[in-house]
Order: C-alpha cells, then structure tokens, then sequence
C-alpha cells in the first residue's frame, strides 16, 4: 500500500524495537546502497536455515557476499550477527514504525475464528436484517391488502343498500300502478 508494507513479528530476535505479536510497517525501497550501520532492514534470508523467510534485523556494517554488495545484519536481543549477510538485492526496504499487538489480531483474523467472526457473522448479521426488511415489507403488504378489502367490502355494501333502495322504490311503484 503506497510502497508500506506490514509484517507480524514472529520471534524475539529484536526485543528491544518491538516484541512478539506487533505489527511493523517497512517502506520498500530500490535504493539499498544508502542504508547505513543502525539502520533496520526487512529482507529475505539466504540462511538455509530459514531461506526465503522475511527477516528484520539492524544493520552491523556493510561488506560484499561472493561479489555482491550485503550488509551484516543482527537481532538486537543477543547482538550476535546473523550467520549470514542480507544481500542488497533480497533487502524488500526499510522499518518505519510498529504497531503495538496488531499482529496478535491479524493472525487471529487469518484463522478459522477469525474468520467466523469477520466473514460470516456480518453476512449472518446481513442476512437477518434482510429477513427482517422482508418481513416487514410481507406485512405491510397484508395489510394495503385487507385495506383494500375493507373498501371493497364498504363499496359493496354501499351498492347492496342502493340496490334495496332500488327495490323498494320499484314496490312502491309497482303498488301505486
């Protein structure tokens, strides 16, 4: 989102930035020559013990890996550096802030439960407003129709009296001839 991305932190490597279960936002850059020592990074290992996986550490110092530009890294809980250099062209950019816990509810969000709570509640909660909408509008109709029944039935009888009405006056005209 506008070159931020966020991450949930998994382990405790940098306890004295952020903890276990915050969210942090890193800023992607395609400059990765201007980060300097105490800057921190998110990158992809070529550790083979977590190859792939997105790191965030802090810069030691910058030096070269097999002929590329990288950076010592290492997590501040035991300032040992990392067993291997994050190079230049795996840096995905740099950490801006963090967000306090965040990550506990976003990994709450991406399992079962959280998404019973996010997706299907508020369909269920839309389904029943719907419903209700339904019904109401079922009941309204009911009743424009016993309206209109009630009409009817008052136009009816008013024909009916104007029939006997009708009638009489014919007696009475019949009886006179």
């Amino acid at each position: 989102f506008f070159g931020f991305k966020p991450y949930i932190v998994l382990s405790d490597s940098m306890q004295q930035e952020f903890a276990v279960g915050d969210m942090i936002i890193s800023r992607a850059t395609d400059d990765t020559a201007s980060f300097e020592e105490g800057d921190i990074i998110t990158f992809r290992s070529i550790d083979p013990a977590n190859y792939g996986e997105v790191v965030t550490h802090k810069i030691r110092s910058v030096t070269t890996y097999q002929g590329e530009m990288a950076y010592v890294t290492y997590g501040t809980s035991t300032g040992a550096d990392d067993a291997y250099p994050a190079l230049a062209r795996n840096i995905i950019g740099e950490y801006v802030l963090r967000l306090p816990k965040m990550g506990y509810f976003f990994q709450f969000l991406r399992s079962p439960a959280g998404y019973f709570t996010i997706i299907l509640i508020p369909f269920l909660i839309l389904i029943a407003i719907q419903a209700v909408k339904f019904f109401r509008l079922v009941r309204q109709y009911k009743a424009e129709q016993q309206m209109q029944l009630a009409e009817q039935k008052a136009a009816l009888e008013a024909e009916r009296l104007q029939a006997e009405k009708m009638k009489e006056e014919l007696e009475r005209l019949k009886r006179q001839l």
